[in-house]
């Protein structure tokens, strides 16, 4: 499914009015445009090409969408974050594709994924992840999640047993070693989403997502899309995000794991060891959480880095 395209002003909100009433269609978040919202010169010759979209049912029998892309091993699968879809790799897709099979995700109620559960925890999703999985042929798996979609691959590690070689997490992993949230924090948060969703995403999206003198028109687009999520969705899988007990997961992770965060916020790379040995974390510095939109160019080396890595150390 693709995503709105951006445009200036009130015609996108009379826009996204249509298309909400029309359907989930919206164009990549990450899609290089012109100001206009049309794709820019030479665009589209930059994407690698599926062979259309594929569908797997997951164990609760939600129609699982996804994309795959190039040849090579091993088969890299990317999974999005909350709010989100495979679009929002879409920069990073040509160059794991000279490389790699890549596989791109829409987790269950996300892109043109069935939207049939009723159970938005993790859990849940990292079954989604396994689901496509085992439908590919290739032996070795590196998982890429970011945000919530990092916890998702995380959990989705263990399920899939030895075919996994490692994991890349994006923007994730800064709460390892804090407590776990109260049932009254974790509605707490979830409850301005619960009343308002489209302004309360806008509002996260806008004022906590990015850094100052982040590109506007491309804060404005991610936070108009991201809450076009419908908002029963939404509100459940953050409160399944929130709820999750990853410190539980950890200890079944026996394959490297990397980071790549910005420096929006501090990662503490030293706390998340004594529960992840080994390990290893990248800086972006100059970027919010979306470091695969605003800096492809710097982020696409770090993540064919990481990715090589675990080869690398699988094949020894």
């Amino acid at each position: 499914m693709s995503r709105v395209p951006l445009i200036a002003g009130g015609l996108l909100l009379a826009a996204l009015a249509a298309l909400t009433a029309c359907g989930r269609q919206r164009s990549p978040a990450g899609a290089a445009t012109s100001p206009g919202g049309a794709p820019a010169p030479g665009a589209a010759e930059s994407r690698a090409v599926s062979d259309g979209p594929r569908i797997t049912l997951s164990p609760d029998n939600v129609h699982i969408e996804y994309h795959v892309y190039g040849q090579g091993e091993p088969a890299v699968v990317l999974v999005h974050a909350w709010a989100c879809d495979e679009n929002y790799w879409s920069a990073q897709v040509p160059a794991l594709a000279s490389h790699y099979t890549v596989v791109t995700v829409n987790l269950a109620g996300h892109g043109a994924s069935g939207s049939n559960r009723s159970d938005w925890s993790i859990a849940n999703y990292a079954q989604d992840v396994a689901a496509v999985a085992r439908q590919l042929p290739d032996p070795q798996l590196v998982l890429v999640g970011h945000s919530m979609g990092a916890t998702v691959a995380l959990a989705a590690t263990p399920l899939l047993a030895s075919r996994v070689i490692g994991v890349v997490t994006v923007e994730a992993l800064r709460s390892v070693g804090d407590p776990p949230l109260a049932a009254s924090e974790i509605e707490r948060r979830v409850a301005p989403f619960s009343a308002d969703f489209i302004g309360a995403t806008r509002k996260l999206v806008s004022e906590s997502l990015f850094a100052k003198g982040a590109d506007p028109l491309l804060v404005q687009k991610v936070a108009y899309d991201m809450s076009l999520e419908p908002p029963a969705i939404a509100v459940a899988s953050l409160r399944g995000l929130l709820s999750f007990d990853l410190a539980g997961v950890l200890p079944a992770i026996h394959v490297p794991v990397y980071g790549i965060n910005s420096d929006l916020k501090p990662t503490d790379a030293a706390r998340i060891r004594r529960s992840l040995p080994g390990f290893s974390l990248e800086v972006l510095d100059r970027t919010g959480h979306f470091p695969m939109l605003e800096a492809p160019a710097r982020f696409n080396p770090l993540l064919l880095q990481d990715v090589a890595a675990i080869a690398q150390r699988a094949a020894h």
